[in-house]
C-alpha cells in the first residue's frame, strides 16, 4: 500500500490527495507532523531522489529556517538528517509518498502521472 504523508493545511498535500482519489490510486494517508516517515522510508526516498539529501527537507518551512539548516545540510550525514526528520515532521518535504517502487516528494502532477499512472 502506498503511504502518503501529508499536512492537512498544506495546499500541495490537498491537491495530491485530490489527484490520488480522482485517479483511483489506493493509499494510506498519514499525518506527517504526528507520524513522520521512518528512517527506512527516508532511506528509500533518498535513493529514489538520487541521494540528494536536501530533497527530503521542507526547505521553505519555518523550522528549517530557524534551525539554520540551509548552511548545515551540505555537511550533514544521512544519520544526522534522519534524526532531525523522524523527530520533527515539519522538516519533511510534503507530500511525502512512499510505496512499492514509488518515492515522491512535493506535488508535481507530471511526475506523479509517470510514477503512479493516471
Amino acid at each position: 500500500m502506498t503511504k502518503v504523508y501529508i499536512y492537512k493545511s498544506c495546499d500541495s498535500c490537498r491537491k495530491a490527495v485530490k489527484w490520488l482519489r480522482a485517479n483511483g490510486v489506493p493509499f494510506e494517508e498519514l499525518a506527517i507532523r504526528e507520524t513522520p516517515p521512518t528512517r527506512g522510508e527516508l532511506q528509500s526516498m533518498l535513493k529514489s531522489r538520487g541521494d540528494e539529501l536536501r530533497a527530503l527537507f521542507n526547505t521553505s518551512g519555518r523550522d528549517y529556517r530557524e534551525l539554520g539548516l540551509k548552511d548545515k545540510i551540505g555537511a550533514m550525514t544521512f544519520e544526522e538528517a534522519a534524526e532531525l526528520l523522524t523527530g520533527n515532521g515539519n522538516l519533511v518535504k510534503r507530500p511525502f509518498v512512499i510505496g512499492d517502487g514509488v518515492g515522491l516528494v512535493g506535488f508535481k502532477e507530471a511526475e506523479w502521472v509517470t510514477a503512479l499512472g493516471s
